[in-house]
């Protein structure tokens, strides 16, 4: 057996010390660190839980005065587990590949850390454990954005009246003339949506449906952009582009998912107002919902200035 295959199948860290280079490193180590987490990119691994196990070994470099026994001037066995549960927290993934890139990313801010082995296995998918290995350096992660630069978007719920309303045009130009990051959302169409007898088929069917609608908005105006991801609503928050949630990939993703159908659309817009930390939530063609932890305000359709 190849030294390449050995490493491959040792404990990450066997490997750290394998591929050590010349300067002095320490190492700490987290083995067989297992949670029980709804993954995975299967129809089967939705709705359900399954075991995964971390190992991880982290190199960093030697604190200068080890013997003060300071616990702030080491990295923290606590900050590897810290990462790993906030990035499992964060939302739900599909790939083991996605989870280990986030987890290096977090461990890899603490100032100390200078290259991070990850290895994540499943153990319930088959006969043995099924997983993925990864080695990231400091150089190797993307630029980390701060929490304090996160935006905080206005979101407005438009009613199906709204978006037939003569007045859309209107609308749009002023929160496009406002230059603050939105997100338009909406409901289904007024046209009853297909019947199923399975609750989450049934679901899956309520959200398709409010995306339908997304559409025909967009179709009304080419500057709502239909958006479906965490990561394209950060993106268009940032350039000023007026995006239209599609909310299947967030829903179903999401850890801690709202409780209310799909049906009721504004109790659903309230749950994602919440989950993107909006400024404020302003509703067009409905009464306002009861929503004392948010800034409201309601516009009526036949309104041109909102």
């Amino acid at each position: 057996m190849t030294n390449e295959i050995k490493w491959a199948f040792a404990h990450p860290a066997e490997r750290a010390a394998a591929t050590a280079g010349d300067g002095p490193l320490d190492r700490i180590s987290l083995r067989d660190h297992i949670v029980e987490v709804e993954i995975g990119a299967f129809q089967a691994e939705r709705g359900t839980t399954q075991r995964i196990c971390f190992n991880v070994v982290v190199e960093v470099t030697p604190p200068e005065n080890i013997l003060d026994d300071d616990v702030d001037t080491i990295l923290s066995y606590d900050k590897v587990t810290e990462a790993i549960a906030h990035e499992l927290a964060s939302e739900r993934l599909n790939l083991l590949e996605t989870l280990a890139e986030k987890v290096a990313e977090r461990i890899l801010l603490e100032p100390q850390a200078v290259r991070v082995f990850i290895r994540i296995e499943k153990l319930d998918r088959g006969p043995g454990a099924l997983g993925v290995e990864i080695v990231r350096a400091r150089k190797d992660t993307r630029p980390h954005r701060i929490a304090g630069d996160k935006p905080h978007p206005q979101v407005v719920y438009l009613s199906n009246a709204a978006i037939a309303s003569e007045n859309l045009g209107a609308w749009i130009d002023q929160l496009e003339a406002e230059h603050r990051p939105t997100i338009i959302c909406v409901g289904p169409a007024d046209t009853p949506a297909p019947q199923a007898g399975h609750k989450l088929a049934q679901r899956r069917i309520d959200l398709l449906a409010i995306e339908q609608n997304a559409w025909v908005l967009a179709g009304r105006d080419p500057r709502c952009v239909v958006v479906n991801s965490r990561t394209e609503l950060d993106w268009s928050m940032r350039h000023d582009q007026i995006s239209v949630w599609a909310p299947s990939k967030i829903v179903l993703d999401a850890v801690d998912g709202p409780s209310a159908s799909p049906r009721d659309a504004l109790a659903l817009v309230l749950w994602f107002a919440r989950f993107m930390e909006a400024a404020d939530l302003l509703v067009i063609g409905e009464a306002l919902p009861d929503a004392p932890d948010l800034p409201l305000r309601a516009v009526a359709t036949d309104v041109r200035v909102i």
